[in-house]
């Protein structure tokens, strides 16, 4: 089923009371179409703790993209990549773990890997995300490629579908579970052409936790309750 962003459950909602992580190279704060985050942790090995600040451009972007989506959610930021776009499997599960604790209700992963090693690992750290009241949300597949955490139960599993506008969300529901479908688009630059800004199955993710994050709210701040509303 397809919702729009101006239509219910989503409309009047701006993500208020909502906490999302953003687990990705860290976040420029000042950044206009970012505005404020509520604080950060690196947990790149040899980086400094408390430098949570973008490197590369990604994190910005996708916090750009949710922060669009949802400008009233208190972003935080979990940095786990620093000059490329690539970490460990441990240092991802101790993000997860620290964004829980924290208190974020979402948990946002623009990323993924293939690798069935890290099965058991991601698993845990979602399971102990759910005991915190927090949902992740990652990419579940792309290129025909399945990834991980995104194609576990008890995951947000994301598709990027170029064929849905920025303002909508495909709900593809399956027995007990959901898959959703979003645009691989981020917010627009001025005077740059969509083809040539970033795309990817990343911003779908971003988009994606946008629309949840505004269905949360809806739900008293619970993501779990929010899912079940779409089942």
């Amino acid at each position: 089923m397809r919702y729009t962003l101006g239509g219910t459950p989503f409309a009047g909602r701006t993500g208020n009371g909502v906490i999302i992580a953003i687990l990705d190279s860290g976040v420029h704060a000042d950044h206009p179409h970012v505005g404020d985050v509520s604080g950060g942790a690196s947990f790149v090995p040899g980086d400094v703790p408390t430098d949570f600040v973008d490197r590369i451009g990604h994190g910005t972007a996708v916090a750009a993209a949710i922060r669009e989506k949802s400008p009233g959610a208190t972003l935080l930021v979990a940095k786990i990549f620093h000059r490329q776009l690539a970490t460990s499997v441990d240092v991802l599960a101790r993000a997860i773990t620290w964004a829980s604790d924290q208190g974020a209700q979402l948990i946002n992963l623009s990323l993924g890997t293939a690798n069935p090693a890290h099965d058991e690992l991601l698993a845990d750290a979602v399971r102990y995300a759910a005991t915190k009241g927090s949902l992740v949300v990652s990419a579940r597949e792309a290129n025909g490629v399945v990834w991980l955490p995104g194609s576990l139960s008890g995951v947000a599993g994301v598709l990027a579908n170029a064929g849905i506008d920025r303002d909508e969300l495909d709900v593809v529901r399956s027995l007990d579970s959901l898959t959703f479908a979003a645009s691989p688009y981020p917010r627009p630059i001025p005077n740059v052409s969509r083809e040539r800004n970033l795309s990817g199955v990343s911003f779908a993710v971003a988009n994606a936790s946008g629309f949840l994050a505004r269905l949360t709210e809806a739900n008293g701040g619970d993501p779990f309750a929010a899912l079940d509303a779409l089942k």
